[in-house]
């Protein structure tokens, strides 16, 4: 990174970009969460996580958020470039094991083409 820019941050924050994709993304589900997919909302990727008061306690929303921050963290290096996607946890993921959750958080970002997991380079 050459002086002047600044690094892309992965996380989405900005209510503006949250509302857009809200607004412009096509809606993935699944039993433990939603997904909102936004293609071309800027050249990298990034992830917001959105958790309503709903969802339970400040406990239950800080622990959903934490979970669905490492599962994008972890899968950061295999997402392809140029989708910004929000994640909308249901309260069923706080009670699946983390390896459970994971599976079908990669399985899903795969079939939506929105990550490649171990396939052999050419």
């Amino acid at each position: 990174m050459s002086a002047g820019q600044r690094a892309v941050p992965f996380f989405l924050k900005r209510s503006r970009d949250i509302q857009h994709i809200k607004k412009n993304g096509r809606r993935v589900s699944t039993g433990l969460f939603n997904l909102q997919i936004c293609p071309g909302l800027s050249q990298d990727v990034m992830l917001g996580i959105v958790i309503g008061r709903r969802f339970g306690t400040a406990v239950r929303r800080n622990r959903a958020k934490r979970l669905f921050r490492e599962l994008g963290r972890a899968v950061r290096p295999a997402l392809v470039p140029g989708h910004a996607f929000l994640v909308f946890p249901k309260r069923e993921c706080l009670n699946l094991p983390y390896a459970e959750l994971q599976n079908l958080w990669r399985g899903t970002l795969q079939r939506q083409r929105l990550a490649r997991f171990g396939e052999p380079s050419l």
